[in-house]
């Protein structure tokens, strides 16, 4: 089958244009990224709905992907923890190649049929879990072997490409296609499909955060202090909450409790 990723892109000659032409033209392909995951949405809410039930069950997540796409499932990943309070076992993102792939490329590591399954056996996977495989061109054997192999386990799957009808899609049970459509550069999938991508593993996470209970209005409330814009940004969501007028009463508040959820629910216990 002939990867879409694959065609030609529509613009040529692109060393002789200039950077105003460059950036315009990218722009303009870029722009059709959000139409292209709009029409898969229908798919994106089947894969949260059934993740959703995994997670509340007592289940995890894992992104397994290679190069630019294993790099956004860890992106994604890694980012939950701190955003959302969660453990830092919900969530797991793993690439070919291990974590030395995050930095620099590791030849051959997506071609390894086997090397997906061992690396989620590594982290315990089971019948409980849900695995995503990320993959543009849908055909990556690293990933694909791993979803088929999940499937045979009994393990829920689904999968991100831009390639749909692809080899990936077989093995998934919730498969999201989004036809991105020739990148800018031929083949460079980092491009459309990758921001394609982001922007998938961010409606997945951020609604599957929701649904837990992990936002509360439109507020992080479970969020990690880890840094002094947060306190102050925790600081200031706990005045609105509580109706407290002085800053540093509050981010004492906050401190002693760790998150502005707990903090909250103590101020209103001891404020009845």
């Amino acid at each position: 089958m002939e990867r879409i990723t694959e065609h030609e892109s529509k613009y040529n000659n692109l060393e002789q244009q200039s950077i105003t032409d460059l950036l315009v033209w990218m722009n303009h392909e870029d722009q059709t990224v959000p139409h292209a995951i709009q029409h898969s949405l229908p798919q994106i809410q089947k894969l949260i709905e059934a993740l959703v039930l995994k997670i509340k069950q007592g289940g995890r997540l894992f992104y397994i992907g290679a190069g630019t796409s294993g790099r956004l499932g860890i992106l994604d990943a890694s980012e939950c923890p701190p955003t959302f309070g969660v453990s830092e076992t919900l969530v797991n993102g793993i690439i070919a190649g291990g974590d030395r792939a995050i930095r620099k490329a590791v030849e051959f590591a997506e071609d390894d049929l086997k090397q997906g399954w061992t690396d989620l056996k590594a982290q315990s996977v089971n019948s409980s879990d849900f695995v995503i495989g990320i993959a543009a061109s849908g055909t990556t054997p690293y990933v694909v072997s791993a979803l088929q192999t999940c499937r045979q386990h009994s393990i829920a799957t689904g999968c991100i490409t831009s390639n749909p009808g692809s080899a990936i899609c077989e093995h998934a049970d919730f498969p999201v296609e989004i036809t991105t459509g020739p990148e800018f550069v031929t083949g460079s999938t980092r491009l459309k499909s990758g921001t394609a991508q982001k922007l998938v593993l961010n409606m997945i996470s951020t609604i599957l955060m929701i649904q837990l209970g992990r936002v509360s209005g439109n507020r992080m409330v479970d969020m990690q202090l880890s840094n002094l814009k947060l306190i102050e940004r925790g600081t200031r969501m706990l005045m609105k909450n509580t109706g407290i007028t002085n800053y540093k009463e509050a981010e004492q508040l906050l401190l002693k409790h760790g998150s502005v959820r707990t903090a909250t629910i103590f101020y209103f216990n001891t404020h009845p």
